[in-house]
């Protein structure tokens, strides 16, 4: 088995990704604009918005998965969560009507095929407490904010549509729009693997998913809005221990990315150098972008 696909073992990975022309993750309380830190300026895109990348990759990988039952999403657009838990109970032959809760059995037996039937309740975890009661699941990833290296300038760019909504007399058939963009970002998130937190039903396949989401992902996610986004790297450092070899912050020092030009507009302008060649002992490494 490659040594990040081992779900017993404990993995930290830095992801690196930028985005050209584009809104990588708007602030619906700021008008859409691009989400910055207000006092450095630097660009940021929520923890939330990757893990629902991941989810849409899985979401359509897994319907050609030999078992793709099992690689179904808990939390999906225009779906009502409830629901989803009263399915389990139903899956399991145990009465809803006019239940409020079931027994501390039944809950414990509906979390079990909540984890093995959602790829993101296994993975991320998830409160299932919001109807009838099924637990909550404390899943083994956790993913950060994402943050640019460098400051961005979100810009507000007016388009035109040569078709109106609706006729008015006297005005051009027009429609005036706008789009909130950054002309260039580079953005650093750390994504963290806990085997401690995994269920019975974490498998190597879901970790391998996990990885190849993170990489393949952006190709699958186009959006006019979204400007032209890609993976620019994922460093997966993997333990030998189950309580790991290392401090991460220590592993995650030996990346550094360097700007070599005034003014960021490409990734080109970035010299990116991982330092294998201080890696603890216990720690391997597998950059797979």
């Amino acid at each position: 088995m490659t040594q990040h696909l081992d779900p017993t073992k404990k993995h930290d990975a830095i992801l690196l990704f930028d985005c050209l022309d584009g809104n990588p993750n708007g602030d619906p309380d700021a008008g859409n604009q691009p989400r910055i830190d207000p006092e450095t300026r630097q660009g940021l895109v929520s923890d939330a918005c990757i893990k629902r990348k991941i989810r849409n990759y899985v979401e359509l990988v897994g319907r050609d998965e030999p078992e793709s039952a099992k690689y179904k999403l808990f939390v999906e657009e225009g779906t009502v969560l409830n629901e989803k838990i009263k399915r389990g109970y139903i899956e399991l032959k145990y009465k809803t009507e006019g239940v409020k809760e079931g027994t501390p059995e039944q809950q414990e037996a509906v979390t079990k095929w909540m984890q093995e039937n959602f790829y993101d309740i296994r993975m991320f975890g998830a409160v299932l407490t919001t109807g009838l009661k099924a637990g909550q699941v404390w899943g083994p990833v956790q993913v950060n904010f994402a943050r640019s290296f460098d400051p961005v300038f979100p810009t507000t760019v007016t388009i035109t549509r040569c078709a109106a909504t609706e006729e008015r007399e006297g005005k051009d058939n027009k429609t005036i729009g706008r789009k909130e963009i950054i002309p260039y970002g580079l953005y650093k998130s750390y994504v963290f693997y806990n085997p401690h937190l995994r269920s019975e039903f974490v498998t190597q396949r879901d970790l391998e998913l996990l990885w190849e989401s993170l990489v393949k992902t952006w190709e699958f996610d186009r959006s006019a809005s979204r400007g032209f986004m890609a993976c620019r790297g994922l460093y997966v450092f993997t333990h030998e221990g189950k309580y790991g070899n290392a401090p991460v912050h220590e592993l995650f020092d030996l990346l550094s990315v360097t700007l070599t030009e005034d003014v960021p507009r490409s990734f080109n302008h970035y010299n990116v150098q991982l330092d294998e060649n201080n890696l603890p002992k216990g720690v391997g490494i597998t950059r797979l972008a």
